[in-house]
């Protein structure tokens, strides 16, 4: 017997079922008090379970609705209210005309990064509403994304997944929601929080560029499995965002990006350009090794503090598009972004080397940054307030950031090519020479375990890396550690040398150049004298 145009709550008239899953039917309805369309979802009987265990679930249910109907924010279907129907929980929300990104990807079909990167910060406006509110979505993917007219994008069925969902695995009620996005921490019994749904926002962009979920395998447990301890299938379709894909889909939650820092990355993807490639790999870089536990509320306001290494990375050599350059020989940027034999690049902050080498030379700035943080030789920099710098040499002139708080001396002639929030970068006139500042809060007990932890990456992922040197110093009283190494760049070899310091706990700074091997005796000396002039504004 159809339920078509049966009133449920003396309220609310089913006109059409419009959509249906394992965790109930929904359906288009009229609400005759207010006369207006809703979606009504009707939660599915569970006859396999006990009347105590039924009990417990119709009213969590309940209390996640109404927690959800809390979230006011435009990316969020609201939630009207929560009624019963035939003693089975009803979720009465926003009626949406739309299609769900999950049928726009269905049969493998895939979007533009730019694309997926607009979707993605509709997604993640919703989480962060959510999360400031203290709902936890738990059932992220592409089903629950509604796409509907002018743009708007939409995450529904907030704060009801972890309730009243039924399992995917073999045990009822031991798990809810859509195996092949649950995060890892889920797959170990941990407790979900922010993270786990920044996880599930990961899995849904792989799928949304690359056309499949990214460890989707034959059965649920193979898929658990591969969830909980396989590397990252490589991506071949993502393009720029890559990085952040990579940082989304980290194993433990304390190394993922929070939301804000993911919004901005989804932001600068979406504007495009290969300035922002190298922006948010920068950012890709200061979240790993972060220890941010990205707890409800933490890390929403605290800009890209979440790690513990330092903004300026390391950068496989900025060759930009000049006439000289058709004899660049692009095949060595896109070389393995991943080690074989499955390894992954440990917490990815390495591949973003091979990744922006390969995402931004297509954008014709052969950038590849890949560090967490530090720099080798002593760069100048934070350090004590007893400092007082050498007048500034001749040919150069002083300049000052007052977002990083730093003031040294830059060659004349020589241009601002990327500003961030994080990081200040110069080049000379060929564009082959590239001076980087960067900083970041708060700073990690020693810059040398970000350095050997990206070199570990870097050398699996590519292959015209050769260290020169890696060592631990200080600088100006803070522990500090010199990394110098080279590479092979699209038409010539790179050397560059990273000086990274800082005071744990506090800011970290990190000073950057890379050149022309064949010419680093010309430009090694700017390095030693931008470090020597390097001081703090509060110094």
């Amino acid at each position: 017997m159809s339920d078509e145009g049966r009133l449920v709550a003396g309220r609310y008239r089913l006109v059409e079922r419009i959509g249906q899953g394992g965790m109930g039917t929904v359906w288009r309805a009229q609400d005759e008090v207010l006369d207006r369309q809703v979606a009504l979802k009707r939660l599915h009987a569970h006859p396999h379970l006990a009347h105590d265990e039924l009990a417990t679930l119709y009213e969590r249910t309940r209390r996640e609705a109404r927690s959800a109907g809390r979230i006011a924010h435009p990316h969020v279907v609201v939630v009207h209210d929560v009624v019963d129907d035939e003693g089975l929980p009803c979720i009465v929300m926003e009626y949406v005309p739309s299609v769900t990104l999950a049928d726009l990807l269905k049969g493998g079909r895939t979007l533009p990064p730019e694309e997926a990167a607009r979707i993605g910060l509709g997604m993640i406006a919703a989480l962060r509403a959510a999360h400031a509110a203290d709902v936890l979505h738990r059932d992220v993917k592409p089903g629950n994304v509604l796409l509907a007219a002018e743009g708007r994008v939409v995450l529904t069925d907030f704060g009801i997944a972890l309730t009243t969902g039924t399992s995917t695995l073999t045990k009822t009620g031991e798990m809810v929601g859509s195996i092949d996005y649950m995060a890892p921490e889920r797959m170990r019994g941990r407790t979900p929080g922010p993270a786990s749904d920044l996880w599930a926002l990961g899995a849904t962009l792989y799928q949304a560029v690359e056309g499949r979920p990214p460890f989707r395998k034959d059965t649920a447990v193979e898929t658990a499995y591969a969830i909980a301890v396989d590397p990252l299938p490589p991506m071949k379709q993502a393009g720029a965002l890559e990085p952040l894909i990579d940082a989304l889909l980290v194993k433990e939650p304390g190394e993922r990006p929070n939301a804000e820092q993911t919004e901005r990355a989804l932001r600068i993807v979406r504007d495009g350009g290969p300035a922002a490639v190298t922006v948010s790999t920068a950012m890709v870089r200061a979240w790993h090794g972060s220890g941010s536990k990205n707890g409800l509320g933490d890390g929403y306001g605290d800009g890209e503090a979440a790690g513990t290494a330092a903004a300026g990375a390391t950068r496989l050599a900025p060759e930009p598009p000049t006439p000289t350059r058709a004899d660049a020989d692009p095949g060595r940027a896109g070389g393995g972004r991943r080690g074989r034999g499955g390894k992954r690049r440990r917490p990815v902050r390495v591949a973003v080397a091979v990744t922006v080498v390969a995402a931004a030379v297509a954008g014709g700035l052969y950038y590849v940054t890949q560090r967490d943080g530090r720099d080798g030789a002593q760069a100048s920099g934070s350090a004590t307030p007893s400092y007082t710098p050498p007048p500034v040499p001749q040919g150069f002139h002083l300049v000052s950031d007052k977002g990083l708080g730093v003031s040294f001396p830059v060659p004349d002639g020589w241009t601002a090519v990327k500003t961030t929030s994080e990081q200040v970068s110069y080049t000379d006139k060929t564009r082959l020479v590239e001076l980087t500042i960067g900083t970041v809060e708060p700073a990690g007990p020693n810059p040398m375990a970000h350095f050997k932890s990206i070199e570990a990456n870097t050398k699996v992922n590519y292959s015209t890396y050769r260290k020169l040197r890696m060592e631990k110093t200080s600088f100006r009283g803070l522990p500090a550690a010199v990394w110098e190494f080279t590479f092979q760049g699209r038409a010539r070899a790179f050397r560059a040398i990273d000086l990274g310091f800082g005071q744990e706990g506090g800011r970290e700074y990190d000073l950057y150049l890379s050149a022309p091997d064949a010419r680093w005796d010309t430009y090694r000396p700017v390095f030693d004298k931008v470090r020597a002039g390097f001081t703090t504004t509060a110094s």
